[in-house]
C-alpha cells in the first residue's frame, strides 16, 4: 500500500469535488439539453414522429440514472481517499435495536451537497431561460 501525502489527498479530493460538480451539472442540464438538441438535428423536417419522443422519454432518464451511479462511485472514491467514516467502528444493522436511534443514520456526503447546489443552479438556469429567452407563445405576444 502506498502512502499518499496530506497535500496529495487534498488535491485529489478537490479534483474529485470538481468532477462531481461538473458531472452533476451535466446530469441535470447537459444530458436533457444535449439529447433534445440531438433529436432536433436528427429530425430536421420540422414534423417529429412519436418515435423521437419515446426515445427521449427513455434515453433521458436512463442516461441520468447512469450519470447518478457514476457520481456515486466518484463520491465513494472521494470518501476512500479522504478516509471519511473510518473514525469510529460501524455496528451491523442487524445488531441495532429497533427502538433506539430513530434519527437518520445517513451521514451527509460531499455528493449530497454538490447535488443540492447543482439542482439549484439547474432550476435557476431554467427560470432565467423561461423568463428571459423563451418568448411568448400567446397570440400577439
Amino acid at each position: 500500500m502506498t502512502v499518499v501525502s496530506s497535500t496529495g489527498r487534498r488535491l485529489a479530493g478537490a479534483f474529485l469535488i470538481f468532477v462531481m460538480a461538473a458531472g452533476s451539472i451535466a446530469m441535470w442540464l447537459g444530458i436533457p439539453i444535449g439529447l433534445i438538441y440531438a433529436a432536433s438535428r436528427v429530425n430536421s423536417d420540422g414534423d417529429p414522429s412519436m418515435g423521437i419522443y419515446v426515445a427521449l422519454a427513455i434515453l433521458i432518464p436512463a442516461l441520468m440514472f447512469t450519470a447518478a451511479r457514476l457520481l456515486g462511485r466518484v463520491d465513494k472514491l472521494y470518501g476512500d481517499i479522504m478516509r471519511q467514516g473510518q473514525d469510529k467502528p460501524q455496528q451491523a444493522k442487524w445488531m441495532r435495536s429497533m427502538r433506539g436511534e430513530r434519527g437518520s443514520t445517513h451521514k451527509t456526503t460531499v455528493l449530497d451537497v454538490v447535488m443540492i447546489i447543482s439542482v439549484g443552479i439547474a432550476l435557476l438556469a431554467m427560470a432565467v431561460w423561461f423568463f428571459a429567452f423563451a418568448g411568448s407563445s400567446l397570440p400577439g405576444g
